[in-house]
Formats: structure tokens, C-alpha cells, sequence
């Protein structure tokens, strides 16, 4: 039995999927990252390496407050991109719960 890997667009964690778990999925499905809880529609299953995700919400959780939350389009959007410390471009995203600001690393956004 063949598994599909995708890699996660927000973590980088592997999905697997096999032939049956594909089998399963129509266009229009959601998926959701085990890892980090990001939610990825399906757009495309035709088989083979005919399979593409769209990333919907990407979750993350606040180092100050562990509170889990959405990082939505809107927030990227206003958040500034900065350098860390290791040279890593990282965006400062601020916390809708406690208002901390810390540094979010986002995995390059690549149709799988």
C-alpha cells in the first residue's frame, strides 16, 4: 500500500496518508494537523501524486500564557517580519490573550 507524505505548511510535520486514507478524502475535506492543529482543505485528488492542501488556520500557542489561539491572514498581515537571533526571518506576533509579543517561525507555504 503506497502513503502520500505532505508536509504540514505551518510545522513541517509529516502527514501520511494512504491509498485507503485517500480514498476517503473528496475535494472540500479538511485535515487537520496533528501536530499543531492547522486545518488544511483538500483542493485536489486524483490519485498518484495528484494531491494538493490549502492551508484554512494555522494554530499556535503563546510561550506566556500557553493559551492556544488562530493566527489568521489578517494577523500576518499586521504583524512585522523580523530576523531572530540564529538569522531565521520569523514574524512578531502578539498574543489576543495576554498581548506578549514573541517570535513565530512559519514553514514556507507550498502546495504539497
Amino acid at each position: 500500500m503506497a502513503t502520500l507524505e505532505i508536509d504540514c505548511p505551518v510545522c513541517a510535520e509529516v502527514l501520511e496518508l494512504t491509498d485507503e486514507d485517500r480514498a476517503e478524502l473528496l475535494v472540500g475535506d479538511v485535515i487537520v494537523c496533528a501536530s499543531c492543529h492547522s486545518e488544511m482543505e483538500v483542493t485536489r485528488n486524483e490519485g498518484g501524486e495528484e494531491f494538493e492542501l490549502e492551508l484554512l488556520g494555522a494554530m499556535t500557542t503563546c510561550p506566556n500564557c500557553d493559551e492556544e489561539f488562530e493566527v489568521t491572514a489578517e494577523m500576518l498581515a499586521a504583524s512585522p517580519v523580523v530576523r531572530s537571533a540564529d538569522g531565521v526571518e520569523v514574524t512578531l506576533m502578539t498574543c489576543p490573550h495576554c498581548q506578549v509579543k514573541f517570535e513565530l517561525e512559519l514553514a514556507d507555504d507550498e502546495s504539497a
